[in-house]
Order: structure tokens, then sequence, then C-alpha cells
């Protein structure tokens, strides 16, 4: 079992915390997409990681559909098997990704158009969005023991990505969601292994 990956990838990360957590053997092969390697493009026609490859080579991709994969491959050691409890943890992971697409979206049009052609009025909309999540998340942390589900998963992958690309910019007025990540590597001391 593979997972083709990008250490910078909040999905990526998501997905290999969340595996490793559950003692998924799935091996991390580091995958640049700007190349269309023939392992990515033949197991995914959008050419986007993570893809998860299966052992009997069925491809699995989207973040969430591979996180489904990996509930069930560990026998739902990723999701509550209430569906209260569930549905909970999968819009709180749905709110951590919506976070890092904003995230995403305003990387790639810095990184894509030059200075001039940067429409910053669809930043600060990225923005606006970015900060109601986080807003949201420093008043509804979840509680975090040795029980880990998807949500924190996707909770520390985003809090890894938005510090990699705007270290100091997130935190003010968000206490107890710059202090989570310490608390969350209390119960998953590999935490420092998933950075880019």
């Amino acid at each position: 079992m593979k997972i083709l990956y990008s250490p910078a990838s909040p999905y990526s990360n998501k997905v290999r915390m969340a595996a490793h957590h559950v003692g998924l053997a799935a091996e991390s092969v580091l995958t640049d997409t700007n190349a269309n390697p023939p392992e990515l493009i033949e197991s995914n026609p959008l050419g986007k990681i993570p893809t998860l490859i299966a052992a009997d080579g069925q491809a699995i991709y989207d973040s969430r559909a591979i996180m489904h994969f990996i509930d069930r491959e560990a026998k739902g050691k990723l999701y509550p098997k209430s569906p209260a409890k569930r549905t909970k943890v999968e819009i709180f992971e749905a709110l951590c990704d919506g976070i890092c697409d904003s995230l995403l979206a305003i990387v790639y049009e810095k990184r894509f158009h030059p200075p001039e052609k940067v429409h910053q009025p669809w930043i600060d909309r990225q923005w606006e969005k970015v900060e109601r999540g986080l807003d949201y998340l420093n008043a509804n942390l979840p509680k975090t023991s040795g029980k880990l589900n998807a949500g924190h998963f996707a909770l520390a992958a985003m809090l890894r990505y938005i510090e990699l690309r705007f270290a100091g910019e997130w935190q003010n007025g968000r206490p107890q969601l710059e202090k989570w990540p310490a608390k969350f590597e209390k119960h998953f001391p590999d935490y420092s292994k998933f950075k880019a």
C-alpha cells in the first residue's frame, strides 16, 4: 500500500498521520505533481495528492475518501460509531479542510500571478473565511485524549500548514488554538515527523 504525497500538503499530512496512528502499513511516496509522474496520473486522473494505492492496486483519492478507507481498514478507529458523533467529527474535518482550501487559494493566487495581476479582493475574501474558521475552532476545540479521531488529524494538519505559510499571522486572539498542537502532540508524539 502506498500514499503518494507532498510534505507541504495539509491533506497529505492528515491522511499520513491518520494511517500512522491506526497502524496501517502504507509507504509514503514523495510525489511532485508538477512533473505529472506516471504512477500518479495512471492512478488518479486529476493528478492530485494525496492518492492512496491499496494493496490490490485500487486508487483512492480525495483526502476524505482516503480517511474513510483508512477507517474501514482499521475497523472504525477514526470516526465514532454513533451517527450523531460521527457527523460532528465529519463536519469538523470538513471545516479544517475548508480552511486549508482557502489558504491554498491565497498561496496559489500569489504564486501563479505576477504581482500586478494578484487580485487582492479575492485574497481578502479567502482570508475572511480563514479567520471565521479559526475563530470558530478557537471557541470549539475538540477534547483531546488518547482517543484521537479524523477531526484531530485534520486540525493538526491545518495548523501545521497555516504555520508553514502564514507564520505569525493567525494566532492573535486565539490562545486556545495556538496551544492546541502541544496538547495534541502529547497523544500523538510523532506529530513532529510530519513536517513540511
